[in-house]
């Protein structure tokens, strides 16, 4: 299956470390310092993965990419009081690499249908 998420955290910073690096005066961290928190999750979870300006993508099995996306929202939870999740899947079984796949037939059909130069 393939997950697309993207996640953000509202409000002030749960987790007082983080209030502690923001420094004094300082009452919210930045978007992307909680986005980065959670593309790290990502990245070490060792699952193929994309990431765009938006979404995050994640392919594997259903217990592990679930696994990772809650692990990636309680990383960047701690960067506010309150976390907004949104999720997209394309669940098919027995179909992997499709992360990939999924770009290059679109890319073949674009080729295909694209206007001959005169």
């Amino acid at each position: 299956m393939i997950i697309a998420f993207s996640v953000q955290p509202t409000g002030e910073p749960s987790d007082p470390t983080i209030v502690r690096e923001l420094g004094p005066g300082s009452d919210s961290a930045s978007v992307h310092d909680a986005v980065a928190a959670a593309i790290r999750v990502v990245r070490a979870s060792g699952l193929q993965h994309r990431t765009s300006s938006m979404f995050t993508e994640i392919e594997g099995e259903w217990d592990e990419v679930m696994d990772v996306v809650r692990r990636a929202t309680e990383e960047a939870g701690r960067y506010g009081s309150r976390t907004s999740l949104v999720l997209k899947a394309d669940i098919r079984p027995g179909r992997t690499g499709e992360i990939d796949a999924k770009i290059a037939r679109l890319d073949a059909a674009l080729e295909q249908h694209e206007p001959s130069e005169a």
